[in-house]
């Protein structure tokens, strides 16, 4: 006997979710043709997820064959954030990696998919993949609605959830008839609360604007960006910490994983390869290459920190003779913000990347 979306529903808030609906896993038509038309216009970014293969992620066909629902689950994230430490140059991590938050939701969806399972069902969690538009599916399901920032907001929950799915060939029948209403009304905060302006219309992001997305990226950090960025070494949480439905929430105490909250800048650029991808792994660093994770803690260092603290100088000028010239490039830029002298070999450096930031005003 299939069980019914109240008993899943109750497997899945004893597991921890906050939230928990059903819906058909008909395709994301619609969704497909937006993601299309973003992505030609640039919008993406360079980012793939579900950018990568819109037909694929669009239809739950391509996670399971025969699929006939959905079961869709939001954990709540939200902690109270930590205070700074004192006497360390820190970066801020935006809360959706204070800790694997992800972990927990698949232990609960798993939890659903486990029950669909015991009475003869086909069941497949998914959950942070390119393989479905996690939140079209909550929508769909009923537990949220669009929100401006283009989150889904869960009532009385707010934006700050992580979403995942159990695809199921079960027929599970909803138990909501309208999509929950929009909670967003005239309020715009979220627009302008963004430091890039990368909220270019409401529910759209370009990504090429958007600081969580930029610190994920391989290449050189768009200069135009740089001061912006201000001291997030990873992610940004502005358009979700202006947003009412988050403010108005009394936030829990801070989770065990949220020493995670600020990272020693210092200690990122002086740490092996091994050490940070063992830290810091769980994060989306390009190509999978730590060295984007010290490019970005050049740049927040160039941003809060104080050039006549005798580490940081040292720290800056061990990059300015890294053997990588991208994050030579970065150490330049970093140096002049910070009133550190460069070295002659530096400015007669004949890298194109080290000569572009060289020639800067």
């Amino acid at each position: 006997m299939t069980p019914s979306i109240g008993e899943l529903r109750t497997i899945g808030l004893a597991a921890g979710l906050c939230a928990v609906g059903a819906a058909n896993a008909s395709p994301f038509d619609d969704v497909r043709t937006e993601i299309e038309r973003r992505r030609a216009e640039g919008l993406h970014g360079g980012m793939q997820f579900t950018y990568r293969n819109p037909a694929r992620s669009t239809d739950p066909q391509h996670v399971l064959p025969g699929a006939a629902s959905l079961v869709v689950g939001a954990y709540d994230y939200q902690r109270e954030a930590p205070t700074p430490p004192n006497g360390v140059v820190v970066g801020r991590v935006a809360a959706y990696s204070w800790e694997d938050h992800y972990a927990m939701l698949r232990n609960a969806l798993e939890a659903i998919a486990a029950a669909l399972r015991a009475e003869g069902h086909r069941a497949v969690v998914v959950a942070d993949q390119n393989h479905l538009v996690d939140r079209a599916a909550a929508h769909r399901a009923g537990i949220g609605w669009w929100g401006k920032s283009s989150n889904i907001l869960i009532p009385g929950a707010g934006s700050l959830v992580v979403l995942g799915a159990v695809v199921t060939d079960g027929v599970i029948a909803p138990d909501h008839t309208e999509p929950v209403s929009d909670g967003c009304g005239t309020c715009t905060q979220c627009l302008s609360g963004c430091p890039t302006g990368a909220i270019v219309e409401p529910g759209v992001i370009d990504a090429r604007r958007c600081l969580a997305w930029l610190v994920q990226t391989d290449g050189m950090f768009p200069v135009e960006f740089r001061e912006a960025l201000g001291d997030r070494i990873y992610g940004c949480d502005d358009c979700q910490d202006v947003c009412p439905p988050n403010r108005v929430r009394m936030r829990r105490p801070s989770g065990a994983g949220a020493d995670e909250a600020w990272i020693d800048l210092l200690d990122v650029l002086a740490a092996d390869n091994s050490s940070l991808m063992d830290r810091l792994g769980r994060w989306y660093i390009a190509n999978r290459d730590p060295d984007y994770v010290r490019r970005n803690a050049l740049l927040v260092l160039a941003n809060v920190a104080d050039g006549t603290d005798p580490a940081v100088r040292a720290a800056v000028e061990q990059y300015l003779d890294s053997p990588n010239p991208m994050l030579r490039a970065h150490a330049v830029w970093t140096a002049r913000r910070l009133d550190i002298a460069l070295p002659h070999q530096v400015m007669a450096d004949p890298d194109a990347l080290v000569a572009i930031e060289v020639a800067r005003p």
